[in-house]
């Protein structure tokens, strides 16, 4: 028996990188999944994927993180597919990253919010009453960001430390019901950060220089079989934690 066989997990973002590498590591343990984004041929190319190599069944919606009648749409369509939710993952997050606190728009802090802090809370509610059903669990994605100061990301790290500070209240509240929620703060090799590294260059050899292993967190292999883990019953004790999956103290000032 896989250790999350026959299981519902809700992974937003989840179509490419560190939302694609928990994809596959929860559909390794057996757990059917419903993925979000906002290109529909990606999610359909990673649910091909996903469906192909782990036989488990998938279920791939269009979803703005900001748009809270998409997200009752996205927890009623899981509902009517699979009956269920065991986990439910808040992984996207669109930012204008790069830019000063004083370089900021409210258009570019709105951005954040509503993609982070608002899209977290909007599928916490609504799913909550399933997640009581099954006993389930929440994990959230914290950054170094907002935990250590990173520059040229106030709006991000606004979001994230605002999850948060949602996270260790919904964990105190839903305690009692079963429901755990914790927190995840990856550095992961993934697109976007490729992307940075091309961007920054100066500050990415900085960032590696500080990691004592000297390279970032895989999405299936590192941050996702911390999340299987955080999902299992293995770690059922375990609620309202930040687990920092930095490789060391790379963001820290």
């Amino acid at each position: 028996m896989k250790r999350l066989q026959d299981n519902v997990t809700i992974i937003t973002g989840g179509g490419k990188g560190i939302g694609f590498g928990m994809a596959s590591a929860f559909a390794k343990e057996g757990s059917n999944l419903v993925i979000t984004g906002r290109n529909e041929a990606r999610l359909l190319e990673a649910k091909k994927k996903l469906e192909e190599t782990y036989g488990v069944k998938v279920l791939a919606l269009v979803a703005d993180g900001a748009d809270e009648a998409k997200i009752k749409e996205v927890i009623t369509k899981t509902i009517e597919t699979f009956g269920k939710i065991n986990t439910l993952i808040n992984n996207a997050q669109a930012s204008k990253s790069g830019l000063s606190l004083i370089e900021h728009t409210k258009e570019d802090f709105d951005l954040a919010i509503n993609s982070g802090l608002y899209a977290t809370f909007f599928y916490m509610r609504e799913a909550y009453p399933y997640l009581k059903t099954t006993k389930g669990s929440v994990i959230n994605f914290a950054s170094g960001a907002g935990m250590y100061g990173k520059p040229g990301q106030s709006s991000y790290g606004a979001a994230k430390e605002g999850i948060r500070g949602l996270s260790r209240v919904a964990a105190t509240e839903w305690g009692p019901d079963g429901v755990r929620v914790n927190m995840i703060a990856p550095l992961a090799m993934t697109e976007s950060l490729s992307e940075w590294k091309e961007a920054y260059p100066e500050l990415f050899q900085k960032t590696i220089q500080g990691i004592p292993l000297g390279r970032f967190a895989d999405p299936m292999q590192d941050i996702g079989r911390v999340a299987v883990f955080l999902a299992s019953d293995d770690a059922s004790y375990i609620t309202g934690e930040t687990i920092t999956l930095q490789g060391g103290s790379g963001l820290r000032p």
